[in-house]
């Protein structure tokens, strides 16, 4: 089934196509080419968040598989199967794996909905896609990385070359697992290393179908794995691999540091990290549209549950006017995200990846109330989906920055409105975070908005809009957001390491 007849497919098409492919979803490692067991035979329930009930399996990876995985990939990367293919070979290669990405789509996007949740229609329309053409860039990227040639005397030659670091290791998270996976797999693979991928052991289908994928567009055996598994086991196992040289990683800032941790510990392994955020958006009486602003404002909280790392988690209004930003949000912002079965192509609201993930995100909701917030809508279980992770689109007025709130990440549904009076005093409120991920300034000032966008301490800023561009925009953070670029061509760098080479001419 292709992208073009799955979107016309019912809530019932879509029912009848998980329950067949509920005992046929394949979640054994991708090693070398091929599916295989986990060494110890070890199998993880994945559970559907929408019922709780389990969807699948996907195989417990342990060190065992990290280092069968490794010695694949070291493999494929000595004998060059993949680095010395001409560049615009590899190219097609990657063009083609796109192409099967888009020609897989319904499947696709049906692993990613019956493992985390995430609406079919935004799985089929905007991560399926988007993955595909992330991959498409990366692609093009491949015979474009040029190195330096430097101005010496005429008895010498010096230059600057690109290399890629050679096994590398990736570690994708559960909000955007098809996506946030072909965001770190494609760099590296576009760079010319071999890779090994850990993705999250809550949403693996996708991942591991992708490896597959790979080798029939016509990768290299080994040159692309897959082990699923546990962080703590093979997560770890892979940041402490010493003839694993690179990291790259999207998830909690809490593991963030663990893999510097390891990196330490093992061989000074390169660790390029995207690590959450509590994103502020500040909206100044003059903004261009109100209308524009609010719903943008809705947007960047609800979209996808709120499981966003750069969701606009606090919501910073100018006094003047507060009360009617405030008015606006409920009157349009209430009823925009409905909660309901992820597979009807009707519903933009699904539940939260996991019923821990739902009693952390109402934790959060309690502890607004209990510290003086206003809850203006939402704050509970929606009626009717109780057998799932459900939680309601929410919203609180009266925020500030001491609150619970207004500091911590929730990786939910929750909106945060905060007053303000000065630009000054918003500035600090805005910095004052551990993350520093993105951010977002409405104005029709245009000196203010500059002013505004260098003085907020985040790796991204934008005017006027939020979360919108190409892969032109580098996507990245400062502070405990992370210290990498990723979708983007810096990012293809960030896989490769410079090597000065000296001729003696004389």
């Amino acid at each position: 089934m292709d992208a073009r007849s799955a979107k016309e497919y019912s809530k019932d098409d879509w029912a009848k196509l998980a329950s067949e492919a509920e005992s046929k979803v394949e979640g054994r490692l991708f090693i070398n080419g091929e599916y295989v067991d986990a060494e110890d035979g070890g199998k993880i329930d994945v559970i559907n968040p929408a019922t709780n009930e389990v969807f699948g399996t996907c195989a417990a990876g342990t060190g065992k598989d990290i280092d069968k995985a490794v010695a694949a990939a070291k493999e494929s990367y000595k004998a060059r199967t993949w680095l010395k293919m001409a560049p615009r070979k590899r190219m097609g290669i990657m063009m083609k794996f796109a192409d099967l990405i888009n020609k897989n789509a319904a499947e696709l996007a049906l692993m990613e909905t019956m493992n985390m949740g995430k609406p079919i229609s935004d799985c089929l329309n905007v991560d399926v896609p988007a993955s595909a053409v992330n991959l498409k860039f990366m692609a093009e990227c491949i015979d474009k990385m040029y190195g330096k040639v430097a101005n010496t005397h005429e008895k010498a030659l010096n230059l600057s070359v690109r290399e890629p670091y050679g096994v590398v290791g990736c570690i994708s998270p559960w909000n955007y697992p098809l996506l946030m996976g072909i965001w770190k797999i494609a760099p590296a693979l576009a760079a010319g290393n071999s890779v090994i991928l850990k993705p999250d052991e809550h949403s693996p289908h996708s991942l591991i179908k992708i490896a597959e994928l790979f080798v029939e567009a016509g990768g290299p055996p080994g040159v692309l794995n897959v082990v699923s598994g546990h962080g703590e086991e093979a997560g770890k196992a892979l940041a402490l691999h010493p003839d694993v040289l690179k990291i790259g990683f999207t998830g909690s800032t809490e593991v963030g540091k663990l893999l510097l941790q390891y990196a330490g510990q093992s061989n000074m392994k390169k660790v390029s990290l995207e690590t959450g955020g509590k994103s502020p958006m500040i909206f100044f009486a003059d903004l261009p549209n109100m209308d524009q602003a609010v719903g943008t404002a809705y947007d960047s909280i609800y979209a996808n549950m709120g499981e966003v790392c750069n969701a606009g988690s606090r919501i910073y209004v100018e006094r003047g006017i507060y009360a009617d930003f405030v008015d606006q949000f409920i009157a349009q912002g209430q009823g925009a995200y409905t909660p309901g079965d992820p597979l009807d192509p009707e519903t933009n609201m699904g539940p939260l990846v996991t019923a821990q993930a739902q009693k952390r995100v109402l934790g959060f909701i309690e502890s607004a109330k209990s510290e003086g917030a206003t809850l203006k809508f939402g704050g509970g279980v929606p009626s009717g989906l109780e057998s799932g992770c459900f939680v309601e689109p929410t919203l609180f007025s009266d925020v500030n920055n001491d609150m619970t709130i207004g500091r911590e990440e929730i990786f939910g549904p929750v909106a945060s409105i905060i007053p303000f009076d000065t630009e000054e005093e918003v500035i600090g409120m805005a910095n004052d975070t551990i993350y520093g991920l993105c951010a977002s300034v409405w104005t029709s000032n245009v000196s203010r908005a500059h002013n505004m966008a260098k003085a907020i301490e985040s790796g991204m800023v934008y005017v006027n809009c939020y979360d919108v561009g190409d892969m032109t925009f580098e996507f990245g953070g400062y502070k405990q957001s992370g210290n990498t670029k990723d979708s983007c061509f810096e990012s293809v760098l960030g896989y490769t390491q410079s090597k000065s080479i000296w001729y003696n001419l004389g």
